[in-house]
C-alpha cells in the first residue's frame, strides 16, 4: 500500500493557492434533481444483496472486480475527494484497505473517476492529471501513467485485449473554451475520445496514442462524454450520451469509431445516462445494463446483447444516484451467477445477485434461448 507523506508547512511567506478545479461533473449543473418517484417508468424492485460502509467523505465514483490468485473476488472503487482507490470483499462489502492517495507522482492520483480491470492490470482514470494510470495486481504496483500530453478532461475507459497487449478507448469530457458549463461546438466533437495500445516493452510498459474519434454531426455528436463500453463480438462501441438538453441516450458507435446512426433509449432516460455493462454468452447473446442516473433512486435498463431491444427496468431498494457500475460473471458460493455492482449517492457500493436480476426480469440464461 503506497502511505500519504505530510509536510509541514514553514514561515515563509507562501504564494497564492492555484485555482481549485470545479468539484462538480459536467453533467450536474442542472437546476432540478431527477426523481425516480416523478418519472412515471416501468420498473421492478430487486433488493440489493449488500452495501459497503457509507463513506461520504470518499466521494465514490466507479467500481470494478478481480479474483485474486487464492479466489477472493475483490471490489475496487475509484475515490475522488480521497483521491485513492477503496478495496473492498466483493462477497461481503466489508472494507480491507486503501491504496494511493493525491499526487501527480507515479503512484499517486487526483480526482480518479473511471477503472477497469483486465487480466491483472488495473487501469484508472485521473481527471485532474489528465491521464490514465495502470496498477498491477495484486500488490497495486504503478506500471505507468499515460495520456497526460493529450487528455483535457478524462473520465471513462474501456479495455479491450489485442495481439501484443490492450487497446484503450478514453472519454474526454473537454468543454468550450469560453465556458467550463458548456460543451464545444460540434465541430470540436470529432476527439471525445482517445485510443491507446498498452504493450510490454521489456521488462515494463508502454502506451502511445493511436487516434481518436467522434461524431461532429447534430444526430451523432456526444456533447457529455463519461462512459464508454464495447462489445467486440458485434463489433459495437456504446457511448452515453449524458447531455440533458439535447437528450440523453446511448448512441451505437463501430469499433472503428463511426456513428451507425443509431441510438437505444431515446425515449426510456429520463435522468441522465451514465455507467454500462455487458452480460456475455459464448454463443453472442447476452444483456447490456445501462445506468439512468435519478437522484432518489437509480434505475438499470437492462437491454437485448443482439438486438438491443429493451427487456426491462430494475431498480434496488436504496440505491441511487449511480455514476459507475461493474459486472463480474465469475462465480462462486456467495454469487453462482455473477453479481451486478453500482455506486451508491457517491458513497458506497451496492452489490445485486445476478440471480435475482435475471428471476425479477424473465432474462434467460445462458444457452437457455
Amino acid at each position: 500500500m503506497l502511505l500519504t507523506m505530510v509536510l509541514a508547512a514553514g514561515c515563509a511567506t507562501l504564494p497564492p493557492p492555484a485555482a481549485t478545479p470545479d468539484a462538480r461533473e459536467p453533467d450536474e449543473h442542472v437546476e432540478k434533481d431527477p426523481l425516480l418517484s416523478e418519472a412515471g417508468v416501468a420498473h421492478v424492485v430487486v433488493p440489493e444483496a449488500f452495501f459497503t460502509a457509507s463513506t461520504p467523505d470518499e466521494n465514490i465514483d466507479s467500481p470494478a472486480s478481480w479474483r485474486t490468485p487464492q479466489g477472493q473476488r475483490w471490489l475496487i472503487g475509484t475515490a475522488k475527494a480521497t483521491h485513492r482507490l477503496v478495496i473492498y470483499d466483493g462477497d461481503t462489502g466489508k472494507t480491507l484497505r486503501t491504496v494511493s492517495g493525491p499526487g501527480t507522482a507515479l503512484g499517486r492520483m487526483q480526482r480518479p473517476n473511471g477503472i477497469s480491470v483486465i487480466d491483472d492490470l488495473v487501469l484508472v482514470v485521473e481527471r485532474d492529471n489528465q491521464r490514465v494510470q495502470v496498477f498491477q495486481l495484486p500488490d497495486f504496483k504503478p506500471l505507468l501513467v499515460f495520456g497526460a500530453a493529450d487528455l483535457r478532461q478524462p473520465y471513462g475507459l474501456w479495455v479491450r485485449r489485442q495481439a501484443g497487449g490492450y487497446e484503450v478507448i478514453v472519454s474526454d469530457n473537454y468543454m468550450s473554451a469560453q465556458d467550463e458549463d458548456v460543451p464545444p461546438p460540434l465541430a470540436e466533437l470529432g476527439q471525445r475520445f482517445k485510443r491507446y495500445a498498452l504493450q510490454r516493452e521489456g521488462k515494463g510498459w508502454q502506451a502511445r496514442l493511436t487516434g481518436a474519434f467522434g461524431d461532429t454531426g447534430e444526430a451523432g455528436a456526444i456533447r457529455i462524454a463519461e462512459s464508454v463500453f464495447g462489445d467486440v463480438a458485434h463489433d459495437r462501441l456504446l457511448l452515453s450520451e449524458e447531455d440533458v438538453a439535447t437528450g440523453t441516450r446511448l448512441r451505437e458507435y463501430g469499433m472503428d469509431g463511426r456513428y451507425r446512426g443509431r441510438d437505444i433509449g431515446a425515449s426510456l432516460f429520463k435522468a441522465q445516462a451514465e455507467g454500462m455493462a455487458l452480460f456475455t454468452c459464448a454463443d453472442g447473446s447476452g444483456y447490456w445494463i445501462a445506468t439512468d442516473q435519478f437522484k432518489d433512486r437509480s434505475l438499470f435498463h437492462v437491454f437485448d446483447r443482439v438486438t438491443l431491444a429493451h427487456r426491462g427496468a430494475f431498480a434496488g431498494k436504496r440505491t441511487a444516484n449511480t455514476d459507475g457500475v461493474w459486472l463480474d460473471q465469475s462465480v462462486d458460493a456467495r454469487f453462482p451467477q455473477g453479481v451486478f455492482y453500482a455506486v451508491d449517492d457517491d458513497q458506497a457500493v451496492a452489490a445485486f445477485d445476478w440471480r435475482d436480476i435475471a428471476k425479477a426480469l424473465s432474462l434467460e440464461g445462458c444457452g437457455a434461448r
